[in-house]
C-alpha cells in the first residue's frame, strides 16, 4: 500500500511539473520551453523569439555596465557559468577559442559572491570575453522559464538578439561554431 501511495504522489508530482500538448508561447519574447527534455535546442528563423535585453555590471570593471544592446546588429553565444563549477572551467577554454574565432561571447557570472575569485578565474585563464556580474541571479530572472540551475548553458542569440540554440550543457567550441557561421550568413 505504501508502495501505491508513493507511486501516486510520484505521478502526481510529475504530471502538475508537465505542461501537456497544449502549451503555447504567446507573444514575441522569448519564454523557455524544453521540447521533450532536449539539452540541445535549435529554433528556424520564423520560430525565434526576442531575447530580454540583460544588462549588468561588467565582471572586470567594476562600476561599468555591461549589456547585450552593447552588441546590437552581432549574433552573440552567451554563456552561464561560474568559477566553483567543474564544468566551466573546462567549458571556458571553449568559449574563449570560439571568441578568437570570431563570435561574439558574452558570459554571464552567476553565483560567485566573491568578486576578485571570479576575477581570478578569468585572468588565470586569459579570457578576454566580458562577462556580467551576476552573483545574485537577478540578471537570469529576465529569462522567463529558463533553468537557471543548469550551470554551464549556452544561449546563441541571432542578430536581432533572437535566440536561435539553447544547449544544456557543458559544449566545445566545435559544438557551437556551425551556429555560430549559419547565424553570420543570415542577412
Amino acid at each position: 500500500m505504501k508502495r501505491l501511495v508513493a507511486g501516486l504522489a510520484a505521478a502526481l508530482a510529475l504530471a502538475g511539473c508537465s505542461a501537456g500538448k497544449d502549451a503555447v508561447v504567446q507573444g514575441s519574447s522569448f519564454s523557455f520551453v524544453s521540447p521533450g527534455g532536449k539539452i540541445d535546442i535549435t529554433y528556424e528563423a520564423a520560430d525565434r523569439q526576442t531575447a530580454p535585453v540583460l544588462a549588468g555590471e561588467d565582471l572586470m570593471n567594476e562600476g561599468k555596465q555591461l549589456s547585450l544592446a552593447d552588441y546590437a546588429g552581432k549574433a552573440v553565444v552567451l554563456n552561464l557559468w561560474g568559477q566553483w563549477c567543474g564544468p566551466c572551467r573546462t567549458e571556458a577554454p571553449e568559449m574563449e577559442s570560439l571568441a578568437k574565432q570570431g563570435a561574439q561571447v558574452v558570459g554571464i557570472d552567476v553565483r560567485d559572491p566573491a568578486r576578485e575569485v571570479a576575477q581570478d578565474f578569468v585572468r588565470d585563464r586569459g579570457l578576454t570575453y566580458p562577462s556580467i556580474y551576476d552573483p545574485d541571479g537577478r540578471v537570469l530572472l529576465k529569462l522567463s522559464g529558463y533553468p537557471r540551475n543548469i550551470i554551464p548553458s549556452t544561449i546563441v542569440l541571432d542578430k536581432q538578439h533572437r535566440v536561435a540554440a539553447v544547449f544544456l550543457r557543458p559544449v566545445l567550441a566545435q559544438d557551437v561554431l556551425p551556429v555560430t557561421q549559419r547565424l553570420a550568413a543570415e542577412a
